[in-house]
């Protein structure tokens, strides 16, 4: 069942609130729209097209938005996948919680923070006790 049927039924619940983060998932991993009636008809919508792509190594690599230019993190990418596939499980019942989607993205949050650390430069600037002072007393 797609979203747009949870919410032309009126059952959103929080599993369908994972869902819907699925698909925001896998718009952020293809750089799609989630429906995209310029595609050819088997690509239009992006979970039916995607979805059986994403258990596949080889073949997620080549759903990946290309404006990234294959600047990304390999490993973060396949857990992102994951996640995502198992967000849009088709029975609402076997797709995780919102808690647990925050503890699998949590790690790849801070390998993204400790890379960016590592490529820019901490600049420390120094000033002199007597200017504090002078600013302190104005």
């Amino acid at each position: 069942m797609h979203f747009h049927l949870f919410f032309c039924a009126g059952h959103l619940t929080p599993r369908s609130d994972v869902y819907s983060y699925g698909v925001v998932l896998l718009e952020l991993l293809t750089g799609r729209k989630s429906l995209d009636k310029s595609r050819p008809a088997r690509e239009q919508n992006l979970t039916d097209w995607a979805l059986p792509l994403l258990k596949e190594k080889k073949k997620l690599l080549n759903i990946i938005d290309p404006r990234l230019e294959g600047d990304y993190p390999i490993k973060g990418v396949n857990k992102a996948a994951m996640l995502a596939y198992h967000c849009l499980n088709r029975n609402p019942k076997a797709r995780p919680l919102m808690r647990d989607i925050v503890d699998s993205l949590e790690p790849l949050q801070v390998s993204t923070e400790v890379s960016t650390e590592k490529t820019m430069p901490t600049v420390i600037i120094e000033v002199p006790n007597a200017e504090l002072k002078r600013k302190e007393d104005a």
